[in-house]
């Protein structure tokens, strides 16, 4: 059982019976179908149905030659809105099953972003053809979460956030440049990273951690496309399970100056969103790539 089918509205989704009824019922409904060859005499196919708007369960598998599908594995998912990164991405296939990973070096977040890939089928049928690597593609992202809270945001005056957001875009030049080899830029970025950890060790004495700490996106737990997040929120919006009448938020995050959705079950967040405050959570990315029309 997907354990983030419960973000989406499946709560009460627990028996293995009920789960493989609703499987079926997507292969055969499904809103959206895709196919591709995989080069192995057999048509890989996605399946995927809404349950609300942006909000469904994608079922994965393969038709062999005698026009038989066989299911693979299905995956919950929320289908984000906006452009989160205009960097390159590279997708690499996961071991187990059929289902890709993405990766993709935004500076902005300072890690190597790795997310879950949403739709594998052209990427599939580009590698078939060989046509990779597939240059000016954009990357929208998108995030499931188990669990989160709502905090207070940080009051600043509008001189204050023109001041934040210049030190953002130097620090980000800075970062460029550092890979790029820049000996003056990696040591202007290892002086700033220790005055700031002087500064904060001061003020963590008598001063809250989130009083201190605006944003952050770091890696969770084991898995790769585990993150911990804490973000302001830009918009709001209310979804409604059709099949079970669960209640969820979908929220657009400001992390980091990375943007995003992400989706929560009202029963696993704690407070009232509003726009201007800030979500803090566990999300599990997702991500989808627009390619380039030719």
């Amino acid at each position: 059982m997907h354990k983030y089918m419960r973000a989406i509205g499946f709560s009460g989704l627990t028996d293995r019976r009920e789960q493989q009824k609703l499987i079926t019922d997507i292969i055969l409904n499904a809103s959206h179908r895709s196919y591709t060859s995989n080069g192995d005499e057999t048509i890989f196919a996605q399946f995927c149905e809404d349950f609300a708007q942006d909000l469904g369960i994608a079922v994965c598998g393969e038709f062999d030659e005698a026009d038989r599908f066989t299911y693979d594995y299905f995956y919950p998912y929320l289908r984000g809105t906006g452009i989160s990164s205009c960097e390159d991405v590279s997708v690499e296939r996961h071991a187990d099953k059929e289902s890709y990973a993405g990766v993709c070096d935004d500076i902005k977040v300072g890690v190597s972003l790795i997310f879950y890939l949403q739709n594998i089928i052209p990427y599939v049928q580009a590698q078939y053809e060989n046509r990779l690597p597939i240059r000016g593609t954009t990357l929208t992202l998108s995030g499931l979460s188990l669990s989160g809270r709502i905090l207070l945001p940080i009051s600043k005056n509008e001189k204050q956030r023109q001041k934040v957001q210049k030190a953002s875009i130097n620090r980000n030049h800075l970062i460029d440049a550092a890979r790029r080899g820049d000996e003056d830029a990696i040591e202007s970025l290892t002086l700033e990273d220790m005055d700031t950890y002087t500064s904060i060790s001061k003020k963590i004495l008598t001063e809250d951690v989130f009083s201190l700490v605006d944003t952050y996106f770091m890696p969770y737990g084991v898995e790769c496309d585990h993150y911990s997040v804490m973000g302001e929120i830009l918009d709001i919006a209310e979804r409604v399970n059709r099949l079970t009448n669960e209640e969820m938020y979908i929220m657009r995050l400001s992390c980091n100056d990375l943007q995003f959705d992400i989706c929560i079950n009202k029963m696993d967040l704690y407070g009232e969103p509003q726009i201007g405050r800030r979500f803090k959570g566990t999300i599990w990315m997702q991500g989808y790539i627009n390619y380039p029309t030719v």
